[in-house]
């Protein structure tokens, strides 16, 4: 059994423009990669539903990434999160059933230390 924790990377998807959506989405892919080079899983629904977007309505979506995010050990709050509507929703889901969250920006040492011990078999499991 692995002791890699599944981290859900919450951060902005909507935009104005579908050029401001795929930039929003290479940078949760660029936080994604960053968070498995120090050894979790991340959960990058951004690049799962991509090509999905405009095909159900937003709300479907938003309901379907807190179903994701029940699945997972910790949230990262990446990028300019503060601003978008359904990451601020994760984000309450999360704290609302105590499940560990971090701030990529200010917390990335934090978060890197939390990851390792539980990928080496140390730290608690919150």
């Amino acid at each position: 059994m692995s002791n890699r924790p599944v981290v859900y990377i919450a951060g902005p998807f909507r935009a104005e423009t579908p050029w401001k959506v795929e930039q929003n989405i290479r940078r949760m892919e660029d936080v994604a990669l960053e968070v498995a080079k120090i050894g979790a899983v991340p959960l990058c629904p951004h690049t799962m539903y991509r090509y999905f977007d405009k095909s159900l309505p937003d709300e479907f979506w938003l309901d379907a990434t807190v179903g994701l995010l029940l699945r997972c050990d910790a949230i990262l709050m990446c990028g300019e999160w503060i601003r978008s509507a359904g990451s601020r929703n994760e984000l309450e889901v999360a704290e609302a059933i105590c499940m560990r969250d971090f701030d990529a920006f200010a917390e990335w040492s934090k978060f890197r230390k939390w990851v390792s011990d539980r990928v080496n078999g140390g730290g608690d499991k919150t």
